[in-house]
């Protein structure tokens, strides 16, 4: 299939293979300048791969006249916060807002069990919050997102109504009318691998850059039922583990997506000469070329052992770990 397009493009439409990721570069740093001018733009900054590349395409083609907002709503991976800050405040120079709205979070989610309702309530809260501080740039002209190629055919195919939504997906769509700001998509011809690529080009850091998905609403959908901030503290600290470990055992780059799944259930164990009774988590990993369909990954029995071993000596409150083999389908990848 792809030497026949291949044929086709060069031979039948005489089209040449000179695209490179510096011209592009270059390229999309002229439309920013152009497009935006003198005015001041601001970013929703999520620590994502789409975002952060935004970041760092416009902090390189407009400088101080970008503004990138974070959000901590206590639903981010071990020391994310951190990282983000690190990587665009102190060391790009990239001015950013943190806000800390992790207590905000937790109090709309409480008792909240349903999977779509949560994720309704954390995109609604995001789009509150991101509102209360862009309201404080009125000389803000500008809304960028890290809308990227397949999001507008996606868009565009939700259009004909044709197809069920399965999840409904977190993002920030309703904020420009809210806001009156012009929309600003500079990765909207690009799909994910050129995305990354770019990213690289810009100085982002490879492992960043290179990180398998994580969804918009974070640990709220890898928490099944009501979120609390225990459960999200104990998976933070097991999905740490488990990506610590696959990373050096070099199964990281082998699998396209692997996270850790909270159950809100106990079961019973033994640590030492005393009986336990705690929590349950689930890993899960997958290979995939599209996420269309997945199959789970194949990963060494000692691997799956030696994670195992750590996340119940390390992460006091589990005290059972077991590893999802669901195929997508009949499974979604992520659990909620």
């Amino acid at each position: 299939g792809k030497t026949i397009l291949n044929r086709f493009v060069r031979d039948l439409c005489d089209c040449a293979g000179d695209w490179n990721m510096p011209d592009y570069v270059d390229e999309a740093i002229g439309r920013v300048r152009s497009e935006v001018g003198s005015d001041e733009v601001i970013l929703g900054l999520s620590g994502g791969v789409d975002s952060s590349v935004v970041a760092a395409l416009l902090h390189r083609a407009i400088g101080t006249q970008l503004t990138c907002v974070f959000v901590d709503n206590g639903l981010l991976r071990l020391n994310e916060a951190e990282q983000v800050m690190q990587t665009f405040a102190d060391n790009l120079g990239v001015k950013v807002i943190h806000v800390d709205a992790r207590d905000r979070f937790m109090n709309e989610l409480a008792g909240v069990t349903d999977p779509e309702q949560k994720r309704k309530i954390i995109g609604r809260e995001f789009v509150h919050v991101f509102q209360e501080e862009a309201e404080k740039l009125p000389k803000a002209k500008w809304l960028a997102q890290g809308t990227i190629y397949p999001d507008v055919i996606e868009s565009a195919s939700a259009k004909t109504k044709k197809a069920h939504t399965i999840k409904s997906h977190h993002n920030v769509g309703g904020l420009p009318d809210t806001l009156h700001l012009k929309l600003l998509e500079p990765l909207r011809e690009l799909f994910k691998d050129e995305v990354r690529e770019l990213g690289v080009a810009l100085g982002l850091p490879h492992d960043m850059v290179y990180r398998h998905p994580f969804p918009g609403p974070g640990l709220g959908v890898r928490i099944l039922g009501e979120v609390k901030r225990e459960y999200a503290d104990l998976l933070r600290l097991a999905d740490a583990i488990f990506i610590e470990e696959l990373r050096t055992s070099g199964w990281y780059e082998k699998t396209s997506q692997a996270f850790t799944v909270f159950l809100p259930v106990k079961s019973v164990g033994v640590m030492g000469d005393g009986r336990t009774y705690d929590y349950v988590v689930a890993l899960r990993a997958v290979v995939t070329s599209d996420f269309m369909t997945a199959h789970w990954a194949e990963l060494p029995y000692s691997l799956l052992g030696k994670v195992s071993n750590r996340i119940i000596n390390e992460v006091r409150g589990i005290n059972r770990v077991v590893y999802d083999i669901s195929g997508k389908p009949p499974a979604t990848i992520e659990w909620e």
